[in-house]
């Protein structure tokens, strides 16, 4: 009897460690708490952010004898990749859609297509890198901007290489302040190609340098200033100046650019010689936001191309003057993004100044424009 007890005893003791080790193990393989569950989903989504950036239209274009015909067309179609890894390392990767993938005879073998692939680190709060191909800082608000967000962009930056592999370092000295110092390729061809009709020996080391200080001067005007020295051949050199500023008083914005490009060998090609060139630009963009979902807004811009001499500034003789405009609405229908409907005129005039020469283009765009998170 007393053995039975002793037996009954042993099997309720191991019942007991068996129902122990079943509540133990049904508690932590539990659902996690919301908190949690909300903490994870946020970890991810700050690893990986997937858009796609669309600009589509259809465009109604006429010249100086009259309606030359219409068309649907995306403008612009983007790919875009990016997230933060850690707090000191992130990842970011743009790639054009609408543009060739070959890459063959390129420096960085990376094709044109790709806007920016390249990581970025943070070693401290103040003092940030980002080492790969990128957008050269060149200076200017709207040089910075999303390019689906331009409906026509001025003659300076539509024939500048804006995208270049190299490295960025990036210092906050102040909030508000940052300082950013560039080294990049100064171009993405071949010398032959950047430079078909140049007789100087290439340079070997074939950089751009840009200093770049994105500001605050007061609470309603923000800068973006740059200067660059662009190594072109072993005896030719492009300085290249932007001075950006924004503007933001509540419902009515805009920003200013000017930018001016001093050129030994002649790097965008919008007039015809092959060297001692200079290209300036005055841009100015207005907007204002009739209520959340409204807005209208402005743009005229003002080019000139000389040439004859580049050892000076502002010192060559004028050969090109540009004048640009357009004007329009948007509509955006929802809240917290960025899609917006528009209708927008686009004009563009074009003098030559050695040939008594004129010419214009007109054209009527009604599309839309969208951010599109998908991840």
């Amino acid at each position: 009897m007393n053995h039975y007890f002793k037996t009954l005893g042993a099997v309720a003791l191991l019942t007991g460690f068996s129902l122990s080790a079943s509540a133990q193990q049904e508690h932590y393989t539990d659902d996690r708490s919301l908190a949690e569950t909300v903490g994870l989903m946020k970890e991810r989504q700050d690893k990986f952010n997937f858009y796609l950036n669309m600009n589509s239209s259809l465009d109604f274009n006429a010249d100086k004898d009259g309606f030359t015909g219409a068309r649907f067309m995306a403008r612009q179609f983007r790919i875009e990749a990016k997230g933060n890894i850690n707090d000191w390392l992130s990842y970011r990767w743009r790639q054009r859609l609408n543009r060739p993938n070959g890459s063959s005879g390129n420096i960085d073998n990376l094709p044109t297509s790709i806007d920016i692939a390249g990581i970025g680190v943070r070693p401290t709060e103040k003092f940030s890198m980002f080492l790969g191909k990128q957008c050269a800082a060149y200076g200017g608000i709207e040089f910075d901007l999303n390019p689906i967000e331009i409906y026509e962009y001025s003659d300076m930056i539509e024939y500048m290489s804006n995208f270049l592999t190299g490295v960025n370092f990036a210092y906050d000295f102040v909030p508000g302040q940052q300082l950013q110092f560039q080294v990049l390729n100064s171009r993405n061809n071949s010398y032959a190609d950047t430079y078909p009709h140049a007789t100087a020996e290439e340079a070997k080391l074939p950089f751009v340098y840009t200093l770049n200080w994105n500001g605050t001067i007061a609470p309603f005007w923000t800068t973006r200033w740059s200067i660059s020295h662009m190594s072109q051949s072993k005896e030719n050199s492009m300085q290249y100046v932007a001075l950006g500023n924004h503007f933001d008083f509540g419902k009515f914005n805009g920003h200013f650019d000017f930018m001016y490009s001093n050129e030994g060998l002649n790097r965008k090609g919008i007039i015809a010689a092959d060297k001692d060139v200079e290209y300036m630009t005055l841009l100015l963009k207005l907007n204002y936001n009739i209520t959340p979902s409204w807005n209208v807004f402005a743009k005229g811009m003002y080019e000139t191309a000389a040439s004859g001499n580049s050892a000076k500034w502002f010192d060559g003789e004028m050969t090109r003057k540009s004048y640009g405009y357009y004007a329009g609405v948007e509509y955006y229908p929802l809240r917290d993004s960025n899609l917006h409907f528009f209708l927008t005129y686009v004009g563009r005039s074009y003098k030559m100044m050695s040939e008594d020469f004129t010419n214009s283009n007109h054209k009527v765009l009604l599309g839309f424009i969208y951010q599109l998170k998908m991840f």
